[in-house]
């Protein structure tokens, strides 16, 4: 396993080729939260060489998109989640109450949620306490999609560690046949809610 200072470091040796690696992470956030918490991130001005996309539409969640060198990633998912824990607190009336949890969803194909949870969830399990976050992986798919949502709770640093974890597990085990990315303004509810005014709405003759 990297360890924290590795990010840090500039050199071509064999131990720094993981950095190199390019590393695409999706994310599911609230509209509200990924156009206010990510403006800087988007402008590379904290997180240089990630590249990162908010999806386009009008409903309450988006996917974000950080695209980049694993360094980049990560420098952007811990940017992403201390704003995260500074809008928790900056809503909490000032109390000093301990640091309030912090929840990411990323967003996973299918085919690589069984190298996470691994055997009789020996690696989620494994990941859990070497961290100290709150993983969990969705039993059911996103609506019209190969994709699961992986939740992970905890402070900032765990959640860092975790993701860096679970991005270690995903990149050994590349995903296996077709991904259907999730979008979420394509709910199975308004598929639904179309099929019945199709029947509904049957032209005579």
């Amino acid at each position: 396993m990297a360890s924290p200072d590795r990010a840090s470091s500039v050199g071509g040796s064999p131990d720094e080729t993981e950095l190199s690696i390019t590393l695409t992470l999706r994310m599911l956030m609230h509209g509200k939260v990924t156009a206010e918490g990510l403006g800087t991130a988007q402008g590379g001005q904290q997180c240089p060489g990630a590249r990162i996309t908010i999806s386009e539409g009008s409903c309450p969640e988006r996917i974000t998109t950080i695209t980049g060198s694993t360094d980049a990633v990560f420098r952007a998912v811990s940017m992403i989640a201390f704003k995260l824990e500074e809008d928790l607190g900056a809503g909490s009336d000032g109390a000093a109450v301990g640091r309030a949890p912090v929840t990411l969803r990323l967003v996973i194909p299918a085919s690589q949620c069984g190298s996470l949870i691994g055997k009789a969830g020996t690696k989620i399990r494994e990941i859990r306490e070497s961290t100290g976050a709150q993983v969990q992986v969705a039993g059911d798919l996103l609506p019209n999609s190969t994709e699961r949502a992986v939740t992970v709770s905890g402070v900032p640093d765990t959640i860092i560690q975790c993701v860096r974890q679970i991005c270690a597990v995903i990149l050994e085990s590349p995903p296996k046949g077709a991904t259907i990315p999730y979008h979420p303004g394509l709910s199975l509810g308004t598929i639904l809610l179309s099929a019945n005014q199709v029947r509904g709405h049957r032209p005579h003759g």
